[in-house]
Order: structure tokens, then sequence, then C-alpha cells
């Protein structure tokens, strides 16, 4: 007797994408890799939008106050990549350990990971968070601030440097839902965070109706209550479990063998993302030379080009946990495969919103701001540094491919040639030493992130990532 079986139809389209939005279980060591890439990347491309646009949104409003507000922002901006340092370098060891864990079947080894993952966070906001309260209006001082801007943002820097552990937290809780391979939760944490900062940025910097004009202060407020509530939310989810992940009351304890693995790994991240971003800071101390005006124009055209990164950052996100949960199932073709693939899908993205900025970017940052000294100086920094989108969407998903797969150490050596050995040099001479002056900043940029795509491309064909133990 012979039985017939019916084959599996294939979901379409826009029944994966209502399935990425509203999230459920999926296996992604196996089936369709496109359709694995395609249920990862869409909630965490929108789960980054949502992140940029905390940035857009304040500078969208403090650009109202004038420069030295908007300057404000740009220097705490710049140190702040420090505490973002800190949280994508623990956020990316966790979420290779997460998702490893996940990729061997292993429930417990997620959820104790987590555990160690979410005590690290919050000794780190203390570390972080009480000296920045105290310091503020020195490290604006220090990133070459005028007494002017001082006064107006010691206390927008106060709030954000020390309530910075909110940041760490969003980032590390998000890392956790993202390696298990509930992005469709945290996208939709991130929604939460940016309405309530939405509404209240224009209340609390302006007064409207029963709040306080606050200025550029208020700005800062209202980031914190956004992200903070945010982080709230995240413990309850965590608390309250999901299909791949559920953290009990048996995991509720320090596992030293652990947390030794993941602070390994984690300071190699922390370091990492630190020499990636603290070359920002280096960037800005440069263009600050060239005063208020220029520092204006780059914080206006690099939040403008972080709205577009981060989202393909969301893609690279999709390739970590890719990455690290094959790797766990022993799938390491599979895990190779879909680097290549989201490599080529974040290039579209970002290559097709280069040629948008470059097209129309004095239309865009007259959206900002009129000012007839920042406006040339702000369309040629968008401009340049779009020329080099295709370079940074293709590193982002190279970079994380390496973190995904527990290997934090190799990425850390590229970004220390990339950065601190060719792109702060060259800015120097640049500005300093031939007519383009700041821009000579924003050129070296494109040059570096090309070096760095280089680098990587021949290290990842290499294959001593699949080895690493995690």
């Amino acid at each position: 007797m012979e039985t017939s079986t019916q084959p599996e139809i294939a979901p379409s389209l826009w029944q994966s994408i209502r399935e990425a939005l509203r999230g459920g279980h999926q296996d992604f060591t196996s089936g369709s890799l496109n359709r694995s890439i395609l249920l990862l990347a869409i909630p965490m491309v929108l789960e980054m939008v949502l992140e940029s646009l905390f940035a857009v949104v304040d500078v969208f409003w403090v650009s109202r106050l004038g420069s030295d507000a908007i300057a404000t922002v740009g220097l705490t901006e710049s140190i702040l990549t420090l505490v973002f340092a800190v949280g994508m370098g623990l956020g990316m060891s966790t979420t290779a350990m997460v998702a490893r864990r996940v990729g061997e079947k292993n429930a417990d080894g997620a959820a104790i990971s987590a555990v160690q993952a979410i005590f690290l966070g919050l000794v780190t906001s203390l570390v972080i968070g009480l000296p920045c309260l105290l310091l503020a209006p020195k490290l604006l001082t220090l990133m070459g601030a005028t007494p002017a801007i001082v006064a107006t943002g010691a206390n927008y820097m106060r709030i954000a440097l020390g309530g910075s552990g909110v940041i760490l937290m969003l980032f590390l809780n998000n890392a956790i839902f993202r390696g298990a391979g509930d992005a469709a939760i945290a996208m939709r944490l991130l929604w939460v965070s940016n309405i309530l900062n939405l509404i209240l940025d224009p209340c609390l910097i302006f007064g409207l109706g029963p709040f306080p004009k606050l200025g550029v202060t208020g700005a800062a407020l209202a980031t914190f209550s956004g992200r903070g509530i945010g982080v709230l939310y995240q413990f309850y989810r965590l608390a309250r479990g999901t299909e791949r992940l559920h953290i009990a009351a048996r995991h509720m304890r320090l596992h030293g063998e652990v947390l030794w693995r993941l602070m390994r790994v984690s300071i190699s991240g922390i370091l990492q993302f630190l020499i990636s971003q603290a070359s920002w800071i280096g960037l800005v101390r440069i263009v600050s030379l060239f005063g208020a005006s220029a520092v204006a124009a780059y914080t206006i055209g690099i939040r403008i080009v972080i709205f577009a990164i981060l989202p393909s950052w969301g893609l690279s996100n999709a390739a970590a946990t890719l990455v690290g949960q094959n790797l766990g199932a022993g799938h390491v073709d599979r895990a190779r495969k879909a680097v290549w693939r989201t490599g080529l899908w974040n290039m579209a993205f970002l290559g097709t919103v280069g040629v948008v900025f470059i097209v129309f970017a004095p239309a865009i940052i007259g959206l900002f701001t009129n000012d007839p000294v920042v406006v040339p100086a702000a369309v040629s920094c968008l401009r340049i540094f779009s020329y080099g989108n295709m370079a940074y969407a293709y590193g982002m998903v190279l970079m994380q491919a390496f973190n995904g797969a527990g290997d934090t150490v190799t990425p850390t050596y590229i970004n220390l040639v990339g950065f601190w050995m060719l792109e702060i040099p060259l800015a120097w001479w640049l500005a300093m030493h031939t007519p383009l002056g700041a821009k000579g900043v924003f050129v070296s940029v494109v040059v570096a992130q090309t070096a760095v795509v280089m680098i990587s491309l021949v290290l990842f064909r290499q294959g001593r990532w699949a080895q690493q133990k995690i």
C-alpha cells in the first residue's frame, strides 16, 4: 500500500513579513536561509530604526535652540559613544553566548548566560554613571567646549551620561532577546521607548502644557525617561519568558565559570567598540578646532548618517545571530553563507540610502537648520560620509560575523589599525595641512572604513572564526 504526502508549501513573502513582525518560534539552523535572514532582519532593522530616532528627534528639536545647544548635544554624544561601546561590547558577547546555547538546544544554558550578562550590566552601569554625573562640566571643557556651551549643556551632559545605565541595559537586554532569536520582542520594546521620547521631547524642551521649560536639558530628560521605562518593560518580558528563553528562579544566581567566560569575551568586545567609538571623540575634537558652527554641522550630519547606519546595523545583528546559532548546531557552511548573503542585502540597502543622501543633501539638512554658516558644512559632511556607505555596509556584517562566533579579538585588532593607525592621523593631516579643513576629517572616515572592509574580508576567508569556542 502506497502513501503520499503533500509537499510543504513555502510561506509567501507577505506571510514571512507578518511572522517577522509578530514574532514566533522558528529554527534558524535549518530551512530556507533567505527566510531565516528575513525573519531576523525585519525586526532587527526596525529596532535599530527606532534606536536611531532617539538621536534624530533630539537634534531636530534642539536645533531650534541655536548652535551652542546643538554643539552641546554633539560633544556629549561624542563621549556617550564610549557608553555605547561598552553596551555593544557586552551586548555582542551576550548575543554570541545566548545564540550558541540556543543553537545547541540548551535552554538552561541560555537562561544562565542571560542572568550573568544582566549582572555584569548592572555593575558596569554604576561604575560608569556615578563619575560622569559628578564630572560633566569638566568633561565638556576637555572636549573643547566654550564657557557658553558649558553653561548651556552641563545639566544635559549630567543626565545623558549619569543616566547611561539605562542605555547599557537597553542594549544588553535586547542583545539577550536577539541571541535567542526573539528579535520581534526587542523591536516592540523600542516602540515603547520612542513613543515616550517623541511625546516628551518638545514638552520638556519648550515647556508645553504643564511641563517645565528646560531647554536642551529637557531633551536629555525625555530620552532618559523613554529608555528607562523601556528597560523596566524588558525586565518584565524576561521574567515572563518567551518561547526560546525563560529565566526561572533556579537561574537567578552567579555561575563562576559562565560569568568568567562571558567577561573574557566581553572585555575584548568592549575594547573593540571602545577603539572604534573613541575614534569619533578624536574626530570631533579635531572638528572643534574650527568653531561651534563646524561642530554643529558635524553633529547634524552624523546624526542623519547614524539614522541610516543603525538600521544597517540591524541587518548585521541578524548575521551575528545566524552565525552563533548555526555554529552551535554544527552548521559552519550555513553560517558562512548567511554572512555573504546578509552582506549583499546590506550593501543594497545602505548603497541606496547613500545615493538619496548625496542627491538630496541640501533638502535633508534644511529640515534641521537654516543657519547660513552651518548648512554648507553640514551638506558636505553628509555627502562625504555617504560616499562610504557601501564599505560601511559590508564591513558591519563581517565584523558582526566575527562577534557572533564569539571571536571578539579579531575585530579589535582590525579597529585598532583602521581607526587609530589610519583614520585619526589622516584626519589631522587633511584638516590641518591641506585646504580641506574640517572636510578632511570626513574624508578620513571613508578611507578608514574602506581599509577596515578589505582587512576583514581577508581574515574572514581564512575561517578561524568558525573554530571559536564560547
